[in-house]
């Protein structure tokens, strides 16, 4: 496992560019960078790491041309395969790709033996047996980038699994914390896109006001610490400092603290298990105050339904994302009202076949069927 180099993947995005931030101030060698489209933003990465190796995951023709040459053809590679390929390289892999076309590389890297930071939430949502079965396979090592998932880690340490009763995770409450669910029936993009605490992407953003998000880190949990999705709970905490506790058999409750920064969960898997040193302002404990709050599970349904997909295992989380994402597509359109997203995920997951993937190819399968049938229920030919 070479811990001294990095893969970026997701290399333009807010997890690839903190990471890169990273790697310039710790000036580490950069081996591999990837993105979904051939922007001048991985032009001049390219520029900046001559050794690394470019993939682009989603360009025409033309496009692919044009950035091979400008870049070099024998450095650029094209297509979600090539950056499974890339996640093999000997290296610590980051894996902040945007949705379902990051499981192929997280099963790659971990196949490889490689050191795994994962920020892509579906790799484990949607394909998690498949992951922590290539980890097995392969010897890699999988630590979560995720400022929640990445707490825990710390706090779990080398800690033996019967100490622990349940995990818990923070939620903001997003924008709409303390709302009625009559007071969200006009709700729109801009204001659901008006994080108090996070500045996010959008799919993230809208995931974050209807809990969905928080739902899917409920059954990321469950598979990353090996613990049921009934034994991860919720509780809103608006400050966002307290990134994530454990509560143990003897009633102790352990929690991680600090400023809502995504560079600490980054720069953490990169290192562990050491810690870098920082000359930064200490975060002061003094005149802050903490508030915790039961999340309203009536108001933002899309919450219980994760625990809903996770107790159903299989495919279930699968078709839940899967679901989640076309509605939060429609709904950023204009297309769909921001209380409706919940109903379209409900009726996703009562009318996708629960399945048992053993291939990534059945968990993309699955998560066709839902995109499917979610972009039909809104287009209101079902």
């Amino acid at each position: 496992m070479n811990l001294d180099s990095l893969v970026v993947l997701g290399a333009t995005g807010s997890i690839g560019t903190q990471t890169l931030e990273v790697a310039r101030r710790r000036e580490m060698a950069v081996l591999g960078l990837a993105a979904r489209r051939p922007s001048a933003e991985l032009a001049r990465l390219a520029g900046e790491w001559p050794e690394a190796a470019i993939v682009v995951t989603g360009a025409t023709g033309d496009e692919a041309r044009a950035f091979a040459s400008d870049v070099g053809p024998d450095r650029v590679h094209f297509g979600s395969a090539a950056m499974a390929e890339l996640a093999r390289t000997p290296a610590i892999v980051v894996n902040g790709v945007v949705g379902i076309a990051g499981l192929s590389a997280s099963v790659a890297a971990l196949e490889a033996g490689n050191r795994l930071a994962l920020a892509n939430k579906e790799s484990l949502v949607a394909g998690g047996s498949l992951v922590t079965a290539a980890a097995v396979r392969g010897g890699g090592q999988l630590i979560p980038v995720d400022s929640e998932h990445s707490a825990i880690f710390q706090l779990v340490g080398g800690m033996s699994r019967d100490h622990i009763h349940r995990i818990v995770l923070t939620a903001s409450g997003g924008p709409f914390r303390g709302a009625a669910r009559s007071e969200l029936e006009d709700v729109t993009p801009a204001r659901a896109l008006a994080h108090p605490t996070w500045k996010m992407g959008d799919r993230i953003s809208i995931d974050s006001a209807t809990l969905a998000n928080k739902g899917l880190e409920v059954i990321e949990a469950a598979v990353l610490f090996d613990v049921d999705v009934d034994d991860v709970e919720v509780v809103v905490h608006p400050q966002s400092l307290v990134h994530s506790m454990i509560r143990l058999v003897d009633g102790t409750l352990l929690a991680h603290v600090g400023a809502a920064s995504m560079r600490h969960p980054i720069e953490y898997a990169i290192t562990h298990p050491g810690r870098a040193a920082h000359t930064e302002t200490p975060f002061e404990l003094a005149g802050l105050s903490l508030t915790f709050e039961e999340p309203d599970l009536e108001t933002f349904r899309a919450l219980a339904l994760a625990y809903a997909a996770g107790r159903a295992g299989g495919s279930a989380p699968a078709v839940y994302n899967a679901a989640d994402e076309i509605a939060v597509a429609a709904f950023l359109q204009k297309r769909l009202g921001f209380l409706e997203i919940p109903t379209i995920i409900e009726h996703c997951l009562e009318h996708v076949p629960v399945t048992k993937p053993d291939t990534v190819d059945e968990v993309i399968a699955a998560d066709r069927d839902a995109r499917e049938l979610a972009a039909s229920l809104i287009a209101g030919s079902c």
